[in-house]
């Protein structure tokens, strides 16, 4: 996948290998994973074993996350972007778009993760006409939770998941249809 896209600050492009250590670093971190399961990353091949696995996603279904790079650093600041969600059932769903994103603790509380949800929402409704988009968070990540409905994501409702954790249901419909 050679798809290269950005907004006024971010770049976005296929994760690659090179972003590997950048993203344990980013992994790592036990607040980066606060409301993922509390399993921070313990080896730089998990980072590589998640790239392949996007790759992979990117082959089979034509999109997946994104690495977000930083226009004026050129940092790796995270990932971003939508996933087709065909290898496990969340909350009853499968075969669903999913739109998700994880971003390094310096790049927090800066308005990256607005902007990055804006730009893929429209990216996912007016160049891949996807119907639906659904996103799912941790009950708890007001930050997450706040900049979903911010950019016009719909709560639709809470659910726990199989390990006990409570998480929110989101979903938009195509403006467009």
């Amino acid at each position: 996948m050679n798809l290269k896209l950005e907004t006024e600050r971010l770049l976005l492009r296929p994760l690659n290998f090179n972003d590997a250590e950048a993203m344990f670093a980013m992994d790592a971190n036990p607040n980066v994973h606060k409301y993922l399961w509390n399993k921070p990353a313990q080896s730089i091949e998990e980072s590589i074993k998640v790239i392949e696995y996007v790759q992979n996603q990117y082959k089979e279904n034509n999109i997946g996350r994104f690495a977000t790079i930083l226009k004026e650093t050129e940092e790796f600041i995270g990932w971003t972007g939508i996933k087709f969600v065909n290898d496990h059932v969340e909350n009853g769903n499968t075969n669903f778009f999913d739109y998700g994103y994880r971003l390094n603790e310096p790049f927090w509380n800066k308005g990256f993760a607005t902007e990055a949800t804006q730009f893929w929402l429209n990216y996912g409704f007016n160049k891949m006409n996807i119907e639906k988009m659904n996103a799912y968070t941790h009950a708890k990540n007001g930050a997450s939770n706040h900049i979903l409905q911010k950019c016009g994501m719909e709560f639709i409702e809470q659910y726990k998941a199989e390990d006990g954790i409570q998480w929110k249901w989101w979903q938009m419909i195509n403006p467009n249809n």
